[in-house]
């Protein structure tokens, strides 16, 4: 499924623009989206214990009330929510990738889909968030081309000093290499579908700590489903308070705004759950009922 998934969203390349976009936003929101949607099974085995059925609620208010504070801050400050979704990125996708105690790899990891379509495609990269930020961005802000130079020098010294294996040698390689020859929205949503959901999913189905009931992947896809419909929900509720842009750009949008404004939560969450893990409990893992 992942080959075939790479291929459609290479192929979006060869579309007119905004068809692209369309057509990239398809992948990320069917393919991409639903691996966030098992944060409740992840979150489930520390609170069932103390809530019992009310746990789910505990769980989903403050997620909720997080992801709609900053779909707020969207429209009160677009510019620094946009700073801080890509801050926020970086740091999501550099510990996915990475795993805890490796910050520089972390850091660079994590900042290749963020830094190198600023440096590679620029005006491309400027029109997506200006679409994003309903605001004029003819070109990118000069903070993100600051951090773009920083993380391409801190790669190459990362590179020469850490002397990776060759996977993951290859696995960055083609990363760039996908950033440098495909738009940017496709070559994000090809780092998003294939490499960072399918990731985070097989991390849960082989932690049995983190999310007990998640212990395969087709599990987990099916876990994922309800919050997954919820998600879409919510979409289609948000979707008449865009403006009234064309399709594709709307879409846009919408997409990647709720994508930041579930990243802060998921972010949290993680962390949380990190500190309430002890390293016994995980070698020792007692499943909730």
């Amino acid at each position: 499924m992942l080959p075939a998934a790479a291929l459609l969203l290479a192929a979006t390349a060869l579309l007119p623009q905004e068809a692209g976009w369309l057509a990239v936003l398809v992948l990320v929101i069917g393919l991409g989206v639903p691996h966030g949607a098992l944060d409740g099974e992840v979150a489930k085995p520390l609170l069932r214990p103390r809530f019992g059925r009310a746990w789910f609620p505990v769980f989903a208010a403050p997620y909720l009330a997080l992801t709609a504070a900053v779909l707020v801050a969207w429209r009160l400050a677009p510019e620094a929510t946009l700073a801080g979704f890509l801050a926020l990125s970086v740091l999501h996708f550099g510990r996915e990738d990475a795993g805890p105690g490796r910050p520089v790899e972390a850091l660079v990891r994590g900042g290749l889909p963020i830094a190198l379509p600023a440096l590679a495609r620029p005006e491309a990269t400027a029109r997506i968030f200006a679409v994003v930020t309903d605001t004029a961005m003819p070109v990118l802000p000069g903070w993100w081309g600051f951090f773009a130079r920083a993380w391409l020098c801190l790669a190459l010294v990362w590179l020469l000093a850490a002397r990776p294996a060759p996977r993951l040698l290859r696995e960055l390689a083609g990363l760039a290499l996908a950033f440098l020859v495909l738009p940017p929205l496709s070559a994000f949503g090809l780092y998003f579908v294939c490499l960072h959901a399918p990731r985070h999913m097989r991390a849960l189905a082989g932690d049995p700590t983190r999310a007990p009931a998640v212990d395969r992947m087709g599990r987990a896809v099916v876990l994922a489903l309800p919050v997954f419909g919820l998600t879409l929900l919510v979409g289609l509720l948000l979707w008449p308070t865009y403006p009234q842009a064309p399709g594709p750009e709307r879409l846009l949008a919408l997409t990647l705004q709720l994508l930041a404004a579930l990243t802060l939560p998921h972010l949290l969450l993680d962390a949380w759950v990190e500190r309430s893990v002890t390293p016994g409990a995980r070698s020792n893992p007692e499943p909730v009922p």
